[in-house]
This record gives C-alpha cells, sequence and structure tokens, in this order.
C-alpha cells in the first residue's frame, strides 16, 4: 500500500529559517512556499537600532526646540494681549472723560471755584473740626449751596443698598445736579463726586492698574452714563488686576457695588442750614471763656481788661 499524502495548507505551514523549503510542489495548483530567512526578524532588529539611532536624537531636539519655540510664542502673546488691554483701558477712560457738555462743563467751573475758595479760607469748616479746606460733607454743603444759589437744582444725596449674593451691604453721600431745560433730552442728572480717585485706589494694584487710576480727575463731574462708562472701565481693570497677580477680587470692587454708590438714591436734601464759618482765632482750642461778675475790684483792671481774652467782667467806678 502506498503513503497517503496529507496537504497542509499556507496559512498552516510552520515556517523556521532552518526548514528546507526547495521540495518538489506535489500540485500546481497548490501556492508555492514561502521561503523566509532571518528577513523578517532582521527587520525587527533594524526597526530596533532606528529608534537609537543619532538620526532619532536628532529628531528628539527639533522636537524639544519646536515645543520651546511653542512656549515662548504663548509668552509673547500673553504679554503683547496685556500691553494691548491696559492700552485699550486708557484710550477708553480718556476719551470717557474728555467728552463732556456745556452742562457739565459749567457745573464743574462752579465747583472748582468753590473747593479753590474754601482752601484758601482761614476759615475751619462749619462744624468745628480743625481740618484744612474743610471736612468733606461741609465742602459738599458749600458747593450744594453754591449751585443752588447759580440757579441749579442740587442736592446732597445718599445712596443706601442691602447685601446680596455677591456684594456687601453700603452707604454712601455726594452731590447731583437735575437739569430740565432742555425739553427734548430730559431729565438729565450731573454727579459731582469730590473724592472720586480715592473710590478706585488700592494699595495692593499692580503698576498698570494704579497707572490708570491715576488718570482719574480728583473731582468727577459728569452725566451719569459718563460715570457708569468709567465704572465698567475701572471694574475691568481691578478683576485684570487681581487675576494677574492671582488674587482675589473684593466685592466692593465690582462694577455693580460701585453702581450703587451713586445710583441707589434714597434721599435727597435740596435744603442747605447756613452756618457761618468760625474764625480760627475763636476756635475751641483756647481755653474756655468764663464769665466774671461786676465788681469794684475789676476797677483796677481796666487798662489791662483788652488784653485778657479769656475773661469778661465789665469795670465798675466807686463813687
Amino acid at each position: 500500500m502506498g503513503r497517503a499524502t496529507t496537504r497542509v495548507s499556507m496559512s498552516h505551514r510552520v515556517l523556521s529559517p532552518s526548514h528546507n523549503y526547495t521540495t518538489k510542489v506535489d500540485n500546481l495548483n497548490d501556492q508555492p512556499f514561502v521561503q523566509l530567512s532571518g528577513s523578517i526578524f532582521g527587520f525587527l532588529e533594524e526597526d530596533t537600532t532606528i529608534l537609537s539611532s543619532p538620526e532619532s536624537d536628532i529628531y528628539s531636539d527639533i522636537q524639544l526646540e519646536v515645543e520651546e519655540e511653542d512656549e515662548e510664542n504663548e509668552k509673547n502673546e500673553k504679554v503683547e494681549d496685556k500691553v494691548k488691554f491696559w492700552e485699550t483701558q486708557h484710550q477708553n477712560l480718556h476719551s470717557t472723560l474728555f467728552r463732556t457738555t456745556s452742562l457739565e462743563s459749567n457745573i464743574r467751573s462752579t465747583t472748582k471755584e468753590v473747593l479753590k475758595e474754601v482752601e484758601e479760607s482761614e476759615n475751619v469748616c462749619s462744624c468745628s473740626r480743625p481740618i484744612s479746606g474743610g471736612c468733606r460733607s461741609c465742602r459738599m454743603r458749600e458747593v450744594c449751596r453754591r449751585l443752588q444759589n447759580s440757579g441749579y437744582n442740587s442736592a446732597i444725596c445718599k445712596s443706601k443698598w442691602k447685601s446680596s449674593s455677591d456684594i456687601p451691604s453700603g452707604e454712601h453721600t455726594f452731590v447731583d445736579v437735575i437739569d430740565n431745560s432742555n425739553v427734548k433730552k430730559g431729565e438729565v442728572r450731573v454727579i459731582i463726586e469730590l473724592e472720586f480717585r480715592g473710590q478706585f485706589e488700592m494699595k495692593k494694584g499692580s503698576e498698570e492698574y494704579n497707572g490708570l487710576v491715576s488718570k482719574l480727575p480728583d473731582v468727577f463731574v459728569g452725566k451719569i452714563e459718563r460715570l457708569q462708562s468709567v465704572i465698567k472701565i475701572l471694574s475691568n481693570a481691578a478683576k485684570k488686576c487681581m487675576k494677574e497677580k492671582k488674587m482675589h477680587l473684593g466685592p466692593w470692587r465690582k462694577q455693580r457695588y460701585l453702581e450703587a454708590k451713586w445710583l441707589r438714591v434714597i434721599e435727597r436734601t435740596t435744603s442747605m442750614p447756613s452756618i457761618k464759618p468760625l474764625p480760627v482765632d475763636n476756635y475751641s482750642t483756647h481755653p474756655a471763656r468764663t464769665k466774671a461778675r461786676a465788681s469794684m475790684l475789676t476797677m483796677d483792671l481796666l487798662e489791662s481788661l483788652p488784653m485778657m481774652t479769656n475773661y469778661f467782667a465789665p469795670a465798675v467806678e466807686v463813687l
């Protein structure tokens, strides 16, 4: 009996580098055997060698340089964005403050004249406080009175607001003028803040922020719309400043809190008490004056009485 021959398909044949695949093909229809040497394994070895070759080291260096360039470009873009932001804020603030109407200019001129007179006078404020140029309350009253004398509907306003989820409660006083002379424009409200720059100053502010605040006037005179624009510019600048310094922004620096100072008015006082300022020489820093009784003993002091400013005693002549 002849031996039976078993065919093994190509996919099931074991390939070995040492096996002889030169045997005669049983059938022409069968696919020829593939002669494999160590080429496959050699390819794997070559691939491993390529990864550790000098060319691969150069590739790694190039990749590192690209990453460093990307980081540097990103830093430059951040610096450029920062510079552009602050330049924009300066431009917006300048254009907002220097656009003015005739009404605002006239009120501003009167306000500056009053403050100049108060500062140059040798009187303490009407509340008897020894403050150079008067305290803020007395200066507001004086400005309001002079504006009323000039024909303006001026008043001292008190704003007050309750705390909410993002801002604390507070109150503020300032001077305003309501004008109804232009029928087409309707009612126009002008805000007068005597310590405007101080409302935005920050001890921990950046150089860019403090430079922006320094452009603010110490005395602000402007319409509500102009004030709101200034508040928006400064609140955005404060937010940017604190973000750059990685610090928390105080709620009293937020736009809503700042707007509440001048918009949430609950009281408007137009009657100004006329209190004459006291002379500095008569201020209470001198010893208290005592009223003496009339006596014959004061006759000898008749000549010296004008020199004694702290005592008042009528002289009585003995007949």
